[in-house]
């Protein structure tokens, strides 16, 4: 019997933002697409879910656009969205500018073109204009000193072709711009107007037609730090005339400033020619483009931000309520390094604009934000911060504003290095070299009637990259064992909130047994103040007040505020993940000599293998720890270069490891006492012609998989637990193989399925059905064919670093079994695999 075919689905994407500023875009569509590493990342805030990441970016996405955006007109929104298509422009760290788009009936997306002449150097910002629903001008922005403008024709069908062409270049020398802003001069006869700013403090004005031909028009002066973000609104005027143009701007000075573009009857003023008095500096600027002479003024000088201002945005129009034409609301939001966003309007009286609005986070939790957004009918923002993370707030008000926090998609934002599957598949843990570990799992709505995945935990918060992590199966409570670029592996266990918590998640009832409360003592944890070791909080200590003196200061730099750990009855936002989530710290282990590489405990929770880097035989030993009592129980020498993985055979007798030396060893372990085992090396194989990466056992014997640089994976058997057998190799790979997960399907049969991770972010499932000897059920290799490959838009957009089946059996009257996947594209991935008919 072979496998056939197998069906895969998308059931969850976590990933953080990349920490730049342009990163993200909220578009017309409702959207919100940002960079995860190399990948673009596409989310609903509606549903707090990442629906897909598009790959194609070969270095870290630094800013994104959509076409159309939120601040246009809306009746070209309107137009563009009859013809069935939106477009985002996203830009990369290599200065590549690519176009995708998305068909709003279903969702589906593809890459349409990759704009040709590329930036020398990363592009910083994206910005464009559109006329009508097919006609746009973009330019773009880069560290390389030039500005690109283009013109984009888009088509009026979904077969249709895009036509791009190049309008100019501008080059602004060696102090580069950082923001770029376009728009229609008032003067209704197709001019563009370019706003551009960045070191040199000044915000630079070029106009052209839409064909190109931009030249300078004037420079604005007044900030006295970078210039970090600029944003026009639409025309405003008297009976929809257009006379006036806003443009407001934002600095590392902390200061904003708003920007009058008005047209003035003539530029012959006989009062004004010839005179440099008080009246022209607070008038600004005359320049003239065309038939018309435009005149600037500082309309006004907003000051409240205590850091730099990264982003300001004008509140989207809406439609006016004739139904003709459009309203530019007087609405600007803003973001800031001080941890806050704040909505600025005029004063209905005197017209001075005032700070009505101001979120943000207020502790340790969050270190500034990079950017502010608002929805689409702006009444939501968003904000992107140093964490990666996002934060959302919605005025939920009726009478007057009410903005709260809401529920968005959550995740690392840098490489996430390892996996691990908790006891029983309730929950997944993941770690990354953004120095976090993540608790990701399936909460069951209220209606009971389905699950979403969310990260309902951060356990721990580090001071090192975390290269490992394995969580303790067998019985009690809930812990894991993490490595990170130290000499130290830490264990941590499950606090009483988090088990409540998870109670919620999966019956929505926080009651756990009596037996457990009763067991676990400890509520929670506190960051300590180098941030490593975690310090419980018990249950005791936490029932008491403590009263603190009026004078002392809680909320500074130089304190570390204690956490409030709570039983969650919903998923949590950024706020309450990032502090008040902890698990308390209950052991460290000595004895490496260099930094943890990998980490695997065994399917009983008795032993606990952990590996570093090395290059020497002595430094590449593999240390055996012994749960509970935490000692040191075994050192087994074998490799002489990095142990890169290890895993425990299902009957944990056999313990299998890989190496950067390009060997396999397999060790038999044998319990002798409570805390004392044998050991032996059974055999050590050169197997690959370069370093293998990945290995995975069979569930159902003693047949395991290794999987290398060489591009290739290889099956291997062990043999009366004496030696090692070749048994067959897989087609050759197109890249590097860097993860392996073996799945059992049929243990009569002995048939799998293995899932295969590649350095290109690719993902593929094969088939692997065992040929028995006559006479015996010994396996003496196996027929292997591919199943399934992941569609690119499911997969990673860089290496897989690892891949593990939720449960490594298939439950027989289960459809399908979930695989989760992480990359080096700073996502975690979970899939449905349909395995009913394999």
């Amino acid at each position: 019997m072979s496998l056939s075919n197998c069906a895969v689905e998308r059931a969850f994407i976590g990933a953080g933002c990349n920490r730049i500023v342009n990163n993200v875009s909220w578009g017309a569509s409702n959207l919100v697409a940002f960079g995860a590493n190399n990948a673009v990342a596409i989310f609903c805030p509606q549903k707090a879910l990442i629906f897909t990441t598009l790959p194609g970016h070969k270095a870290a996405v630094n800013c994104t656009y959509w076409l159309p955006t939120s601040n246009i007109e809306p009746l070209v929104i309107r137009k563009a969205q009859q013809l069935g298509q939106h477009y985002l422009l996203s830009g990369d760290a290599d200065g590549t500018i690519i176009l995708w788009a998305v068909s709003l009936t279903d969702k589906k997306w593809r890459q349409v073109l990759t704009v040709p002449q590329p930036h020398k150097k990363g592009v910083t910002c994206i910005s464009g204009i559109m006329f009508s629903s097919t006609e746009a001008i973009f330019a773009s922005t880069s560290s390389d000193g030039t500005v690109n403008i283009w013109e984009i024709i888009l088509p009026v069908t979904a077969q249709g072709d895009c036509k791009l062409s190049h309008l100019e270049s501008l080059f602004v020398g060696s102090k580069t711009m950082v923001t770029l802003a376009l728009a229609e001069l008032p003067d209704n006869t197709g001019h563009v107007v370019l706003a551009m700013g960045g070191l040199d403090n000044k915000i630079h004005l070029y106009c052209g037609e839409r064909t190109g031909k931009f030249v300078r028009a004037c420079e604005l002066k007044g900030h006295s730090d970078w210039i970090r973000s600029l944003d026009f609104s639409l025309p405003i005027g008297k009976n929809g005339a257009g006379e006036t143009l806003l443009l407001v701007s934002s600095s590392q000075d902390k200061s904003i400033r708003i920007w009058k573009m008005v047209i003035r009857e003539t530029s012959d003023d006989p009062e004004r020619k010839g005179v440099i008095g008080l009246a022209s500096y607070i008038e600004g600027p005359l320049f003239v483009y065309g038939l018309a002479t435009y005149q600037i003024s500082l309309e006004s000088l907003l000051i409240g931000h205590e850091d730099w201002v990264y982003s300001v945005q004008w509140q989207p129009p809406i439609t006016s309520t004739e139904g003709r034409g459009y309203l530019q609301p007087q609405s600007i939001l803003s973001a800031s390094m001080d941890k806050t966003m704040m909505i600025w309007k005029p004063e209905s009286t005197s017209g001075i604009w005032m700070n009505v609005v101001t979120v943000g986070e207020l502790s340790h939790c969050a270190l500034g934000f990079y950017g502010g957004h608002w929805d689409p009918n702006g009444d939501a923002i968003l904000a992107h911060g140093y964490g990666g993370s996002f934060h959302l707030w919605k005025n939920v008000g009726i009478d007057s504003e009410n903005w709260q926090p809401q529920k968005v998609p959550s995740g690392h934002f840098a490489a996430v290095s390892d996996i691990v599957w908790a006891r029983s598949g309730k929950f997944l843990l993941s770690v990354s070299h953004d120095q976090t570990t993540r608790i990701f799992a399936p909460w069951l709505t209220h209606t009971g009637d389905r699950c979403s995945w969310h990260e309902i935990a951060r356990p721990q918060v580090h001071g090192h990259d975390i290269n490992c992590v394995t969580a303790i199966q067998g019985k009690g409570n809930h812990r894991f064992v993490s490595g990170a670029d130290e000499k130290v592996a830490r264990v941590f266990e499950a606090p009483l909130s988090f088990l409540k918590t998870l109670n919620c998640a999966v019956s929505q009832e926080s009651d756990v047994p009596e037996n457990i409360q009763l067991d676990v003592q400890i509520l929670g944890a506190n960051m300590s103040a180098l941030g490593l070791s975690q310090k419980p909080i018990y249950v005791h200590a936490a029932q008491e007040s403590i009263e603190r003196p009026d004078t002392e200061v809680v909320d500074t730099l130089e304190t570390v505020p204690e956490a409030v750990p709570v039983t969650l009855t919903e998923p949590p936002i950024e706020e309450q993940l990032a502090w008040h989530t902890l698990w308390p710290e209950t052991h460290k282990l000595y004895g490496h000599g260099n930094e943890l590489f990998s980490l695997c405990c065994d399917h009983e929770g008795k032993l606990v293998a952990s590996s570093c880097k090395a290059q020497t035989t002595s430094v590449a030993e593999i240390w055996l720890w012994q749960v509970g009592s935490w000692k040191a129980v075994g050192r087994l020498q074998s490799h002489s270069l990095t142990v890169t993985q290890m895993e425990f055979s299902h009957d944990d007798s056999l313990l299998l490891s890989v190496s950067r030396d390009r060997q396999f060893s397999v060790f038999s372990i044998e319990r002798k006492g409570v805390d004392e085992i044998s050991y032996e090396l059974l055999s050590r194989q050169e197997a690959h012609k370069r370093i293998i990466w990945a290995c995975s056992w069979n569930p159902f014997g003693h047949e395991f998989a290794t999987g290398s640089r060489d591009k290739t994976v290889k099956l291997w058997s062990v043999v009366n637990k004496s030696s090692v057998k070749h048994l067959s190799t897989l087609p050759p790979f197109s890249c590097s193989v860097t993860a392996l997960s073996w799945l059992g399907i049929d243990r009569q049969n002995n048939h799998g399925l293995l899932a295969v991770g590649l350095e290109n972010g690719s993902i593929e499932l094969w088939g692997l059905s065992a040929k028995l000897e006559d006479g015996c059920m010994a396996t003496v290799g196996f027929t292997v064919n591919v199943v399934a490959k992941f569609d690119p838009f499911m997969c990673h957009a860089s290496t897989v670093q690892r891949l593990a089946w939720r449960n490594s059996e298939k439950v027989e009257d289960c459809k399908s079994n979930q695989l989760a996947s992480c990359g080096a594209d700073n996502c975690v991935r979970v899939f449905e695999v349909n395995v009913s008919h394999c």
